[in-house]
């Protein structure tokens, strides 16, 4: 008898677990499908126009019109962001002559896929220079892949982001860009600053003043951010800017 109560209690217990691993596997899908929403501006940005095409599939691809481009840059979504929210910024750089893809990882969270710039690597082999980059947690992502993936990319591009620890580029033999927001709450200056040790000695600084962390995408307001000083559509253009000479050094 006694026997049979313990079986019957170690069955409750672990039904009991498999429902509790249930609801929390159901809660985390459920949490990283609801991103943050792009704004209307980012939408009206996934139109193709006379300078730029645009393809919506398992990727956006955005390419220049009558030029064959060399220097290609794909962009990571930051964490539970909607990847069309960086579709202005995407479609203004391939204005300029190159391709620009923004990769779409699963559950809105670059951390699940950190390897999606491989395929897209592959899947254009015209492209005879790449960097890879993105927002937040994209950003550390695309570190991680060029961690990961040593001497397939020449640059990386980090919008208010950094490497994870483990991450160690400082002599990964990589051109970096980091640009960040004077008033990010998230990925502050602080962090900015002690990510430092992580890259390249030669990485080049952007400090946007009065910049935040939402406005490097069109998604709105974040929690946990700083209000910024200056409008998004200003702080936008100042990202691109500064991505643009980047790029243009990878050629």
């Amino acid at each position: 008898m006694a026997e049979k109560k313990r079986f019957h209690l170690r069955t409750n217990i672990l039904l009991a677990f498999l429902g509790l691993l249930v609801v929390l596997t159901l809660g985390f899908v459920i949490w990283g499908s609801t991103p943050a929403k792009p704004m209307p501006e980012a939408l009206a940005s996934l139109q193709p126009d006379s300078a730029v095409g645009v393809e919506i599939g398992k990727w956006l691809v955005f390419s220049p019109l009558g030029t064959q481009p060399t220097t290609g840059f794909i962009i990571y979504p930051g964490g539970r962001v909607d990847y069309r929210a960086y579709a202005p910024a995407a479609h203004q750089i391939a204005a300029q002559g190159y391709l620009v893809v923004i990769v779409h990882v699963p559950l809105n969270l670059a951390v699940i896929n950190p390897a999606a710039a491989a395929n897209v690597i592959a899947a254009y082999p015209q492209i005879q220079h790449w960097a890879v980059g993105g927002h937040s947690l994209g950003g550390s992502m695309a570190a991680n892949f060029i961690h990961s993936h040593p001497g397939i990319v020449q640059g990386l591009v980090l919008w208010a982001s950094y490497p994870a620890s483990s991450d160690d580029l400082s002599s990964a033999g990589v051109k970096v860009l980091s640009i960040s927001g004077t008033l990010d709450g998230l990925s502050t200056p602080a962090k900015i600053e002690a990510s430092r040790a992580l890259l390249p000695a030669d990485t080049t600084f952007v400090p946007i003043e009065g910049g935040d962390h939402a406005q490097f995408g069109w998604y709105g307001p974040q929690a946990g951010d700083n209000p910024a000083t200056i409008s998004r559509e200003d702080q936008q253009r100042q990202v691109v800017q500064a991505t643009l000479d980047f790029l243009a050094g990878l050629k």
